[in-house]
């Protein structure tokens, strides 16, 4: 509620209003006249000194009514001090109730006359138009209660007779019911209690200035009311705002706690996880999407001499070098994009020794399916390495020895089956073609082990120069017809003229060898095709479209109607002597390393070869090569 200043009620204005208000209820009484013609005839020094006591008296009240802001001290205090000042037998205050009844709750009263504190009193005691003309600010002094000029009735007479009161004065206590409001100019008053002084000894004369300071100390009970009820206001909502923060302290306690709980929980999730990696004989890491190393195991210090404190948060190829980062550069951002990558490379000892490993990568992916890091792990090959060379250098030299003998064997064989050397019967004829397809066979081996070895070794040079597409197609299919024919196979060519820089005989070569597989786990009636496209080197799958000007690569593929290759073959079939079915082999005759060729041929050309398959539905080989 807004404070009611003394610039609304001024002392001239409470005069006008106690003096010239007549109603039913107020006629100026006896005393009321008696007490102007007192003032009339009270000379100007005493005036004076009564103004001069009056200010220093209301400034006394008015202070101690200001030294609190608890409403019941400032009651307290109100009718103390205006007892005291008004040398009045009882002072109280009453508050109207909201249902039109109401109670003293505050009063200063002398040991000899009875208190009312706390005493209730019905609506019929202060009716509703009292309450209304009181609410207008009407301030009624009687000084003779048993005067019939002050218009009080019998019953209330009785009533005051009980508590001895021979004179009264009464002011209104009002309160702004739009204190805190200011949509509306003008200021509407509600009647909030009375401030009631009572002489019971005698009849008494009121003075102008015990009239004016009354309601002068109404007034600045109505602010008080108005400052208590703002505490009050204050004390609710800071009450509210202290439950919001200790509601919000507890949930911000119990989320540090959880989140203190978590991080302990992760700390020593951490530490078994590094005491595990640090007891595997391989390289382990965490790397971000920044490839900044965040974690890595024991491992690297072995390898690397280099403590998982020096590790961390460096870049890759501050860790690995120039030259091993260009190496493993690719495949980090294909991992960045969501892919799974395997991987041989070749690292640097810290005794400055080189040491291959075969690197796998394993993207890390966040709730919103982003790529955020992954997981590295590297492990020592040197000993499998090892094996396969020993293995290459026994097939070579093998090879090597068997070649010879093998290709004089199988040239007196063809002789033999010629007849030049004398007819054999029909059963001997028939053991000398059978031995001769075997020789051939092992001589189809040992120059296809041979071939690969000397591959893979990097002794083959690959004599590229310009070709054309469309003629490496249709070199392959003619020298694949007869077999095709034999089997029942219909080739099915579309060439397209597309310009390449190869080594025709090779590319000729893996052509042949993918026709062939076709044409030997096709059905007897069945179709296989050969085509190239030209393709985009981001482009996904096989585009049938012409060249176009953004392209970069051709894309061949061979598709067949056989019975299809198990999914988790379908890397495998590119590996030496490994096939599907190991029965194929003795029933194809095949020799496991067709597919190996092609895959060296088409990796010496950089380019990449791949198979798609779908059981009983055939299956497809591609393979790509730059333009």
């Amino acid at each position: 509620m807004s404070k009611r200043s003394s610039s609304q009620r001024s002392p001239q204005h409470r005069k006008h209003k106690t003096q010239t208000t007549p109603t039913p209820l107020q006629q100026p009484s006896q005393d009321q006249s008696q007490l102007s013609q007192n003032r009339l005839q009270q000379s100007p020094e005493n005036e004076l000194w009564r103004q001069r006591q009056w200010v220093k008296l209301f400034s006394e009240v008015t202070f101690k009514i200001r030294q609190s802001l608890q409403l019941k001290e400032i009651l307290r205090a109100t009718v103390t001090e205006v007892q005291r000042l008004l040398h009045a037998d009882r002072v109280l205050i009453y508050q109207v109730l909201p249902d039109g009844s109401g109670k003293t709750i505050s009063e200063a009263v002398l040991p000899a006359y009875p208190a009312i504190l706390d005493l209730e009193f019905p609506e019929e005691a202060f009716p509703q138009e009292y309450q209304q003309l009181y609410a207008m600010g009407r301030v009624r002094a009687i000084a003779d209660v048993h005067d019939p000029t002050a218009g009080l009735s019998d019953c209330l007479i009785a009533f005051i007779d009980q508590l001895q009161i021979k004179a009264k004065l009464i002011v209104p206590i009002l309160q702004n019911l739009n204190a805190h409001t200011h949509s509306q100019p003008i200021a509407q008053n509600q009647l909030w209690g009375l401030l009631i002084v009572h002489h019971c000894d005698r009849p008494h004369q009121w003075m102008e200035f015990e009239l004016e300071l009354m309601q002068q100390l109404a007034d600045q009970i109505s602010i008080a009311l108005a400052q208590a009820q703002l505490l009050e206001h204050l004390e609710e909502v800071v009450a509210v705002r202290t439950a919001e923060l200790k509601d919000l302290n507890h949930n911000l306690q119990q989320e540090i706690n959880d989140r203190m709980q978590a991080e302990a929980a992760l700390r020593k999730s951490e530490e078994q996880l590094r005491l595990i990696t640090n007891a595997l004989p391989v390289l382990i890491a965490y790397v971000d999407d920044r490839q900044q190393y965040r974690f890595n195991n024991q491992a690297y210090c072995d390898w690397l001499g280099r403590s998982p404190g020096e590790i961390y948060q460096s870049h890759l190829q501050a860790v690995w070098g120039e030259d091993c980062y260009q190496r493993m550069q690719p495949h980090v951002e294909a991992a960045l994009s969501g892919q799974i990558v395997t991987y041989e490379n070749e690292i640097a000892l810290k005794d400055h020794s080189c040491r291959p490993v075969s690197v796998t990568y394993i993207p890390h992916f966040n709730e919103h399916s982003t790529v955020i890091g992954f997981f590295a792990l590297a492990s020592d090959i040197s000993d499998h390495k090892a094996i396969e060379r020993m293995k290459d250098e026994f097939i070579a030299v093998v090879s090597h020895e068997l070649r010879t003998p093998l290709t004089s064997l199988h040239s007196a064989l063809k002789i033999l089956t010629t007849g030049q050397l004398g007819v054999l019967s029909a059963d001997g004829q028939q053991l000398l073609e059978i031995a001769d397809e075997n020789a051939e066979r092992l001589v189809h081996l040992v120059n296809n082990v041979l071939d690969l070895q000397r591959i893979e070794a990097g002794e083959v040079k690959m004599e590229k120069q310009a070709c054309d597409a469309a003629a490496l197609m249709m070199q392959a299919t003619d020298a694949m017809q007869l077999m095709a024919q034999q089997h029942r196979i219909k080739l099915v060519v579309q060439p397209v003229a597309i310009q390449l820089w190869v080594d025709a005989d090779y590319i000729v070569q893996a052509l042949t060898n993918l026709l062939s597989n076709a044409i030997k786990f096709s059905p007897p009636g069945g179709t296989v095709w050969l085509a190239v496209a030209v393709q985009s080197s981001k482009a996904q799958g096989f585009k049938a479209t012409p060249c176009e000007a953004h392209a970069s690569e051709a894309l061949f593929q061979v598709r067949d109607e056989g019975q299809g290759i198990p999914f988790d073959k379908l890397e495998r079939i590119f590996e030496r002597f490994h096939q599907v079915d190991s029965s194929d082999s003795r029933k194809k005759g095949g020799t496991g390393l067709g597919l190996a060729i092609c895959r060296e041929i088409i990796e010496q050309h950089d380019g990449k070869i791949w198979a798609e398959s779908r059981m009983s539905q055939g299956s497809t080989f591609f393979f790509t090569l730059p333009l």
